[in-house]
Formats: C-alpha cells, sequence, structure tokens
C-alpha cells in the first residue's frame, strides 16, 4: 500500500524558511515522480515542485529562486526547502506520487496522496 506522510510545517514570519519533507513507502515502481503542491482556504490546489527518479525537477515560476526541492532515496524521503517564505506561499501543503519518469506540477498526473501539513506566513 503506498503511503506518504508530510512533516515540516509551522508558523513563520514573512522572509523565513522552512523544510517540509514527504516520508515514503510501498510502491516498488522503478520511476516515479513525487510533486509538492498547496492549497490556500478558497483556492484552488496548485502545484509547487516536483522530482523524478532521475533527480529531474520543475518547478512553479512563482516560487522559483525561493524553493528546492530534492530527495533521499536510501530515506524515501522527499524535501522541499522553502526560503523567504511570503504570505501568499500560506496553505495546506501536500506530497504525492506516481509512476512515471518525468517530473509534473499538474495535480492530475498522480494517484496517491499524503495527508498534508499547514504552512502560514505571517507578514
Amino acid at each position: 500500500q503506498v503511503k506518504l506522510v508530510e512533516s515540516g510545517g509551522g508558523s513563520v514570519q514573512a522572509g523565513g524558511s522552512l523544510m517540509l519533507s514527504c516520508t515514503t513507502s510501498g510502491f516498488i515502481w522503478s520511476t516515479y515522480s513525487v510533486g509538492w503542491f498547496r492549497q490556500a482556504p478558497g483556492k484552488q490546489r496548485e502545484g509547487v515542485a516536483a522530482i523524478d527518479s532521475t533527480d529531474m525537477q520543475v518547478y512553479a515560476d512563482s516560487v522559483k529562486g525561493r524553493v528546492t526541492i530534492s530527495h533521499d532515496n536510501a530515506k524515501g524521503t522527499v524535501y522541499l526547502q522553502m526560503n523567504n517564505l511570503q504570505p501568499e506561499d500560506t496553505g495546506m501543503y501536500y506530497c504525492a506520487i506516481d509512476e512515471g519518469d518525468l517530473p509534473t506540477i499538474k495535480a492530475d498526473e498522480y494517484g496517491y496522496w499524503g495527508q498534508g501539513t499547514q504552512v502560514t506566513v505571517s507578514s
């Protein structure tokens, strides 16, 4: 059973940093993509960044230069380092995984999702 657990969310002031973690388990695909998504109250879920099993990465334009996605295959964990956070970064952050060899930040490409971790940025 594929399982994803997010952690690392919290409350920070504008300009601060957070590192989110997504611990994955239960899949046996040789190629896969893991994406980070966020959803603010009253808004649609949007893609933030994604990484595939070959370390290819993709970022949303809104976070380029402030966010880095990485993975530790030995730990089965994908990280999202977020710097210079702004109030508009506030939302529930989810990670998702599915089989495939290209990273994507399109939510409908993923069939497995975690429960999310809350990020709140105050001005």
